[in-house]
C-alpha cells in the first residue's frame, strides 16, 4: 500500500502556501497585545498591510533551509540533532538576518548558534540543562518545524521524531514538545478528517503530564464548555496562560495556547481561523503561521480564499547565506518537500508529478493549480493597464497548467512584459525584515526557453520576444522576434550573450503588438490575450563581475550589502574598483548559482595586510566549500571547509601584500585544477564526499584585508 496520499502535491502547496499567507498577516503586528489590535483595527477579515514584496521572515527561513538536513546529510530517521544542527550553521549568516539576534541568553536561536560556534553540538546546544528553562522554552521550538510534518504526510510519530531532533538544536523541555506537537499535527492534517483528531495525534507524541499537554487540554475542555466566543475564551488564557506567567520575551506556552483556541473557535474554516489568530495578539506571525500551515493541508487550496493567495503571487524571499537560494518561488518549495518526501517513503511520485520531481521538466511549469510561480505583467511606459495574470486549465503546452495573460487597451506597436524577477533591490521592498539578501538566478551564458501561444479569438497580429533586463545598466538584451501563429504553441529560445559586468535582474516574455491589420489601416486595439507555459533557464554560466559597476545597497543604516553577494562575516566594501574584505577573526563573502557543477573560476587577490587571503569555490554554505589561499607561510594551499578549513595539498608560493595575483580554479566532477596565468600549478581529486556543485566566493581569516577584482566564471556542459 501506498503511505503517501495521492493528493498529496497540491496538500503539501496549500500547507506551505497557509504558512507564507500566515506569516504575512501577523507580520506588522508582531507583539501587540489583543487590546491594541482591537483599538486600531477592530474586527479583522483582510491583510492589515500592503507590501510591495514581503521580505524575508524567520519563520519562513528556518523551514525551508533546515530541511537541507536531509539533502545534506540522510533523509532516514537516522539524521541525527547534530547533523541538523550544522545545518544552521551552513545556511545562516553569522549575527545577521535570518533569525532575531537579540543576545546571548535572551534570544533563543543567537544562544544556540554561538553554542554551535564554539563546539557545543546539538542536541546540548539548546538544552535547558545548557542554557536554561527560561531561554530553551521560548516560542522557536515550534515556528521553524512545519517542514518536518509536510515531508511525512499522515506519518505523525515519524514527523515528531524528526522535529524532536529539529527542535533540540535551539530549545529543550516544552520548547521541543511544541515543536513535535505542531510538527505531528501538520503530518496528521493529511489523513484526519476531524480537528480533534488531528490533535490528540499531536498529543500522543508528547508527555501527557507537561505543561505543553496542560494547557491544551485546558483550552480543549474550555471550548467544550464555552463554545461560542473566542475572546471570552481568550480572556482566559490571558488571566491564567498569559506572558505574565512565564518567563523570556515569548515563551512557547501562551502562545501555544491562542493558537489552539484559534483551531478551535474557527470551526474549520481558513479564514475565521488565522483572523481569530491574529486579533488575540502576542507573536501573531508565529502563531498564525503555525496554525495556517495545519489549516491549509487540513482544508486544501480550496479552502484558502483567493484573496490570501493573490497577494502572495506565490514568491518567497529569504535571507541564507545562499543568495541564490534567496530568490524562491512556493511551487520550488513544493517540489523540494516533495521529492525528499518520497525519498523516506521509499516511493516512486505519481506518473503525473514524476519528471517534475525529477527536474526533466521546466522549472516554471505552472501544473499546482493556481500557480503563478511569481510572474509579473508590465506594459510601455505611459499605457494605463487593465490586465489579468493568472493561471489557467484553459490551454497548456503540457500538463494541465499555464499562464494567462490579458490585458487592455493596448495600440498598434504596445509592448507587454510578463516576467520572472531574477534579482532584486532594497527599492523592491517596502521594508528590511530579517535582512534579505540575493545572488541572481539566471547569468549569462544560460539559455531561457518557453513556449507561448496565442488564441484564435486575438484580433491582432502578436510577436513574441524573449528578453532578460540588467540592474547594472538598465539595458535589455533579446532574442529575435518571431509572429505568433493564433491557436499553436510556439518554442522561443534565447541563449543569454556574455554580458559584460551584468547582473540579470529579470528575464521574461516581450509580447509585441503588431501595427497592420488585412486592410493595411491602423487601428486601436483592445485586448490582448497569451499563454506561457513550461518557461525554463538551463545551460551553464559564461560571466564576468565588473566590480566597478556594482554598488552598495543600502536597506536600512545598518543593513547594507554589496550588490549580488551574500555574506556570511566581516567588513566588505567596495574600494576602487576592487570588492574589500576585513576581519577580525574570519570573514567571507559569496555569489553565484547554488547548483552550478563544472566550471572554472578566475579572480585577482591584492593582500592589503595579514597573512591569509582565500578565494572560494563551490561554495554549497558557510561550512562547507573549497577555498584556495595565499598563507603566510609563503603557500598557495587548497582547503576544503568541513566545518573548519582543512588542507588538501599545498605548494610553496612567494607572495607579499600590496601586489596583485590571478588564480583560477577549475573543477570537473571531483577533479581540481588550479592555475597561475595559465599555468597549472596544482591538482587534486576529492574522494571522499567531494562537493560537486556550488558558487563562488571570497575569504579572509586572521584579521586580514584583501582586495578582489576581475571574477570570471565559465560553466563546462
Amino acid at each position: 500500500m501506498n503511505t503517501i496520499p495521492k493528493d498529496y502535491i497540491n496538500k503539501i502547496y496549500a500547507g506551505w502556501l497557509g504558512k507564507i499567507i500566515g506569516i504575512r498577516h501577523g507580520s506588522n503586528i508582531e507583539s501587540w497585545s489583543y487590546e491594541a489590535i482591537e483599538k486600531v483595527y477592530g474586527e479583522v477579515e483582510n491583510y492589515l498591510f500592503d507590501f510591495k514584496n514581503f521580505a524575508a521572515d524567520d519563520d519562513s527561513n528556518g523551514p525551508m533551509f533546515f530541511l537541507r538536513a536531509l539533502e545534506d546529510y540522510t533523509h532516514t530517521s537516522d539524521i541525527t540533532a547534530e547533523q541538523i544542527g550544522l545545518t544552521w550553521l551552513n545556511y545562516a549568516p553569522f549575527e545577521h538576518g535570518f533569525y532575531w539576534w537579540g543576545g546571548y541568553g535572551k534570544s533563543t536561536e543567537h544562544t544556540a548558534y554561538l553554542n554551535l560556534r564554539n563546539g557545543i553540538m546539538a542536541p546540548r546546544s539548546g538544552s535547558i540543562e545548557q542554557n536554561g528553562a527560561a531561554v530553551a522554552e521560548q516560542i522557536g521550538g515550534q515556528i521553524f518545524i512545519d517542514t518536518w510534518g509536510l515531508v511525512v504526510p499522515g506519518d505523525f510519530k515519524l514527523a515528531a521524531q524528526y522535529a524532536e531532533k529539529a527542535a533540540s538544536v535551539s530549545h529543550g523541555g516544552n520548547g521541543v514538545y511544541g515543536g513535535m506537537f505542531i510538527a505531528a499535527c501538520i503530518s496528521a492534517a493529511f489523513i484526519e478528517n476531524d480537528l480533534m483528531e488531528i490533535l490528540e495525534d499531536g498529543l500522543s507524541v508528547i508527555p501527557s503530564d507537561c505543561e505543553y499537554t496542560r494547557i491544551t487540554r485546558e483550552i480543549i475542555k474550555y471550548h467544550k464548555n464555552n463554545p461560542d466566543n473566542w475572546r471570552d475564551c481568550f480572556k482566559y488564557i490571558k488571566d491564567n496562560f498569559g506572558y505574565d506567567r512565564y518567563p523570556g520575551a515569548c515563551h512557547i506556552i501562551p502562545n501555544s495556547a491562542v493558537m489552539i483556541l484559534s483551531l478551535l473557535y474557527g470551526n474549520g474554516n481558513f479564514s475565521s481561523t488565522i483572523n481569530i489568530c491574529n486579533m488575540c495578539g502576542w507573536d501573531t506571525d508565529c502563531n498564525v503561521g503555525n496554525v495556517a500551515t495545519i489549516m491549509g493541508v487540513w482544508k486544501g487550496l480550496e479552502g484558502i480564499d483567493f484573496k490570501w493567495r493573490k497577494p502572495i503571487n506565490d514568491f518567497l524571499a529569504c535571507s541564507s547565506v545562499i543568495g541564490s537560494l534567496n530568490i524562491l518561488d512556493l511551487p520550488w518549495c513544493v517540489y523540494y518537500i516533495a521529492n525528499l518526501a518520497y525519498k523516506i517513503a521509499g516511493e516512486e511520485p505519481p506518473t503525473e508529478w514524476k519528471e517534475i520531481l525529477s527536474g526533466e521538466a521546466a522549472r516554471f511549469n505552472f501544473e499546482l493549480p493556481g500557480s503563478t510561480h511569481g510572474f509579473r505583467l508590465s506594459a510601455d511606459t505611459g499605457v494605463s493597464l487593465n490586465h489579468l495574470l493568472e493561471n489557467t486549465t484553459e490551454y497548456s503546452h503540457s500538463g494541465k497548467g499555464a499562464l494567462k495573460i490579458a490585458v487592455k487597451p493596448l495600440s498598434s506597436g504596445n509592448e507587454v512584459r510578463v516576467y520572472n524577477k531574477t534579482y532584486y533591490i532594497p527599492s523592491d521592498f517596502n521594508d528590511s525584515r530579517y535582512d534579505p539578501c540575493f545572488s541572481p538566478v539566471l547569468y549569462p551564458g544560460q539559455t531561457i526557453k518557453a513556449f507561448v501561444m496565442v488564441p484564435a479569438c486575438n484580433s491582432f497580429k502578436t510577436a513574441a520576444t524573449i528578453y532578460v533586463k540588467d540592474v547594472n545598466s538598465g539595458e535589455y538584451s533579446e532574442s529575435e522576434g518571431v509572429n505568433l501563429i493564433p491557436g499553436e504553441w510556439m518554442e522561443l529560445s534565447y541563449r543569454i550573450p556574455s554580458l559584460n559586468g551584468a547582473c540579470l535582474e529579470e528575464a521574461g516574455v516581450k509580447f509585441t503588438v503588431l501595427e497592420t491589420n488585412n486592410s493595411g489601416v491602423w487601428e486601436i486595439r483592445n485586448t490582448m490575450i497569451a499563454y506561457i507555459d513550461d518557461f525554463d533557464f538551463c545551460g551553464v554560466p559564461d560571466y564576468n563581475i565588473d566590480f566597478s559597476k556594482e554598488r552598495i545597497e543600502h536597506w536600512t543604516k545598518i543593513h547594507k550589502e554589496i550588490s549580488q553577494f551574500t555574506y556570511l562575516k566581516g567588513i566588505w566594501e567596495l574600494d576602487g574598483g576592487a570588492l574589500s574584505g576585513s576581519c577580525s577573526d574570519f570573514a567571507e563573502a559569496y555569489t553565484g548559482g547554488y547548483n552550478w557543477k563544472d566550471y572554472s573560476f578566475e579572480a585577482t587577490m591584492l593582500p592589503q595586510l595579514g597573512d591569509h587571503h582565500n578565494i572560494n569555490f563551490r561554495v554549497q554554505g558557510a561550512i562547507r566549500s573549497y577555498a584556495l589561499g595565499l598563507s603566510s607561510s609563503s603557500k598557495l594551499i587548497l582547503y576544503k571547509n568541513d566545518n573548519g578549513y582543512k588542507e588538501l595539498s599545498s605548494i610553496p608560493f612567494a607572495w607579499e601584500c600590496g601586489k596583485e595575483y590571478t588564480f583560477k580554479c577549475e573543477t570537473i566532477g571531483p577533479n581540481i585544477k588550479i592555475y597561475n596565468n595559465d599555468k597549472l600549478l596544482m591538482e587534486f581529486t576529492d574522494n571522499c564526499k567531494p562537493y560537486l556543485t556550488g558558487q563562488i566566493g571570497v575569504s579572509v581569516l586572521n584579521g586580514s584585508h584583501c582586495h578582489y577584482k576581475n571574477f570570471i566564471v565559465k560553466g563546462k556542459e
